[in-house]
């Protein structure tokens, strides 16, 4: 019997540490059509700046934990609002919560946010800690959102790769059978954002501007990509710190942005000799397409059509909170979340823990 579609509000809370993105999704775990309005919430700079404080397991995670476990439950209050929806209409909730340790070779990676208090407070159902069992049965974890670029993807031209730009990159290609290969190429926007808000030039470089009214410095660049984790064999992942701001003493704002914007651009290039076929296009989600520069670089270096995915009709600031939605569907019908092409898991590996909702 064909599973009747269940709807699924999905909920992501990235490396760039904006904010929180909630999506709703009609879903029976195969296919995947996206609901409604999805929105965003950004952190409030206090709490940005305990959640950043609690990365690698410092400060007061547990405090952080429910802080951030009540604001995700606003989230799902306001969607669910905004789409003239009650919590009946709701199946289930896919809870990321917030990476703040990623560490797939020593099998340790670890989301805060309480999936239990999140039922308790929405009256809904949810799957949580969705990347656990991957990397318990030795997987890296990441990237998780491939399957459901699957789904979103068919009947587009293939080789097609799509490709992530959050604070790390990682990129999807899609062969003609289905076949799927994912990883995490590099530093996506975080180094950039880090430059520019230690430069006192903002939190981001808005649209690129800094990088194109600066010149990249090739030495720097060489050294960079040096850096062993290009030479290891994909799937394989990275954590936010595992590229920590380099030095960049001695270049004006304008020229380090310049240089960490082709540090993201060839780090993708890069990830092309890890590909079985180059892709015939690149779809962009996530905020690296919103900077005109990092696409426009991109297109130059990669020599194939780049563009966001809303030229494809995708919902890019929308699409990882649609994939959890998705993958918390797949989770409640035990079928794979990831897979050894993208996380290099040994099997086809389900996972999500499982929160009910009080009842009455």
């Amino acid at each position: 019997m064909v599973n009747e579609p269940l709807t699924a509000i999905g909920l992501m809370s990235g490396t760039s540490m904006d904010g929180i993105d909630a999506a709703i999704v009609a879903s029976d775990g195969e296919t995947a059509a996206p609901l409604g309005h999805w929105l965003t919430r950004p952190y409030p700079p206090d709490l940005r700046a305990r959640l950043r404080g609690s990365l690698g397991g410092r400060g007061p995670v547990e405090a952080v934990a429910r802080e951030i476990t009540e604001m995700h439950a606003e989230v799902v209050r306001s969607i669910l609002k905004e789409n003239d929806l009650t919590k009946e209409n709701i199946d289930i909730i896919g809870f990321h919560g917030h990476t703040i340790l990623h560490e797939p070779q020593r099998r340790r990676t670890w989301q805060i946010g309480d999936g239990a208090l999140l039922a308790r407070l929405t009256g809904i159902d949810v799957v949580a800690d969705l990347r656990g069992a991957d990397v318990a049965a030795g997987g890296e974890g990441a990237p998780l959102a491939p399957l459901y670029h699957r789904a979103l993807a068919r009947g587009l031209e293939t080789p097609l790769a799509v490709l992530n730009l959050g604070g790390v990159g990682n990129v999807t290609w899609i062969g003609a059978d289905d076949r799927l290969i994912a990883f995490d190429t590099g530093p996506g926007n975080a180094l950039i954002d880090d430059w520019v808000r230690a430069e006192g030039a903002g939190d981001y470089d808005r649209d690129g501007a800094l990088a194109a009214a600066g010149e990249a410095d090739p030495g720097r660049l060489a050294a960079w990509l040096a850096h062993p984790y290009f030479a290891r064999p994909a799937p394989k992942s990275l954590d936010r710190g595992d590229f920590r701001l380099p030095d960049l003493a001695g270049l004006a704002t304008a020229d380090g942005a310049a240089t960490l914007t082709a540090f993201t651009v060839e780090a993708v290039a890069l990830a092309l000799a890890q590909l079985p076929a180059p892709p015939r296009r690149w779809l962009v989600t996530g905020g690296g397409r919103h900077n005109a520069e990092l696409m426009r670089l991109l297109a130059e270096r990669l020599g194939v059509p780049v563009a966001p995915v809303e030229a494809v009709g995708w919902r890019g600031d929308a699409l990882e909170a649609e994939a959890f939605a998705f993958l918390a569907v797949r989770s409640l019908r035990g079928l794979p979340l990831s897979l050894p092409s993208t996380t290099g898991v040994a099997r086809p590996t389900t996972g999500g823990v499982l929160h009910r909702a009080p009842k009455g």
